[in-house]
């Protein structure tokens, strides 16, 4: 009778270990579905700023460009104003219609000169593309600075998630709490990346 008393003991032991092996193997597997969606997000955050980074980059060149070309174009006009008004200077007994014509044509100029520089109305001014390509780059700028958030993160995720799949197949806790340490780090720099809510240290940025 002790025997068998004894045989149902070890039997119950045994199946008490199987339960909290198979309970320690699902918390696991739910620990690293869990990394694994915030590797996705990371990933998906990742992708998003190279490509806000790139368009961001482009629209800025195209308005430096744009800029470039209507200063280009206001410094032409003020030269010509200026030999129109040295012409008129260095020549005071020049006939009337003359002088009207070249004076007709130095306000037109300055016209054109105070249009290139500042237009409101279309934002096309050169005041108003300076803002908006001062804007772009900071955009651009911004963007830049998530991506070393989620390269980091995603490296410590996905070691995370290898070392939770060798304690797993090992039993081991040891290796099960380096992932939590790498996995925490993981998803708070995915946070940063997102919010940009604290700086890197300067050798990782």
């Amino acid at each position: 009778m002790v025997a068998l008393e004894e045989l149902g003991g070890e039997k119950a032991a045994g199946a008490a270990g199987t339960e909290g092996t198979r309970s320690r193997e699902k918390l696991i597997g739910v620990y690293v579905g869990i990394l694994a969606v915030i590797l996705a997000i990371c990933s998906l955050g990742d992708s998003n700023s190279q490509q806000d980074a790139t368009h961001q980059n482009i629209a800025a060149s195209n308005v430096w460009s744009f800029f470039q070309a209507k200063n280009a174009r206001r410094q032409a006009l003020r030269l010509h104003a200026d030999e129109f008004e040295v012409m008129l200077l260095a020549t005071p007994t020049m006939p009337d219609d003359v002088r009207k014509k070249i004076e007709a044509k130095l306000a037109d100029y300055k016209l054109q000169d105070k249009q290139l520089t500042s237009d409101p109305e279309h934002g096309e001014g050169l005041d108003e593309l300076f803002q908006k390509g001062k804007a772009l780059e900071a955009s651009r700028d911004e963007a830049l600075k998530r991506n070393p958030y989620f390269d980091y993160s995603q490296a410590l995720l996905q070691i995370a998630i290898v070392l939770a799949s060798v304690a797993l197949i090992s039993g081991g806790n040891f290796l099960l709490y380096g992932s939590f340490l790498l996995g925490g780090l993981g998803t708070i720099l995915t946070i940063g990346g997102f919010t940009l809510a604290f700086p890197l240290p300067g050798f990782l940025s």
